[in-house]
């Protein structure tokens, strides 16, 4: 078991440079894509992705919200997955609490532009994996 998952977790996350998140198609299959890392994180239970509203993801999540986020830290050998579910925001609070300078590349219209929106992933469990050992955890 980890002496402090927040902590340790958290960790790794805020390291890497690439997330993976899984999304259920309309056959019941994982989907799962590469995507930047989450512009804000609230603990290791609520993590905020920018995503074009567009997106065959987005079209996933609004038909099954359930979905599953990895961080894997290649150098050490060790990741943490977290499973729970995903809400797709566009209220204007949401996209302007993670706009970044430099957004304009992939949502040309600014932080109004109708294909831009959040994703809020909220863990309910996760499981992490480190020197051949594997822990669950609820959150």
């Amino acid at each position: 078991m980890i002496r402090n998952p927040e902590q340790t977790i958290g960790n790794i996350i805020d390291k890497q440079s690439v997330a993976y998140i899984s999304s259920v198609d309309e056959e019941g299959f994982p989907n799962t894509r590469a995507m930047l890392p989450p512009r804000k994180r609230e603990g290791i239970k609520a993590f905020y992705f920018t995503t074009n509203t567009s997106s065959l993801k987005v079209k996933q999540y609004r038909e099954n919200s359930k979905a599953c986020i990895y961080f894997c830290d290649k150098r050490f050998f060790r990741g943490v997955m977290l499973k729970g579910t995903v809400q797709v925001l566009e209220d204007t609070e949401s996209k302007e609490m993670i706009w970044r300078e430099g957004d304009n590349m992939y949502y040309p219209l600014g932080v109004t532009d109708p294909d831009y929106c959040v994703l809020k992933f909220t863990a309910k469990s996760g499981r992490y994996y480190s020197n051949f050992n594997t822990s669950a955890f609820d959150l």
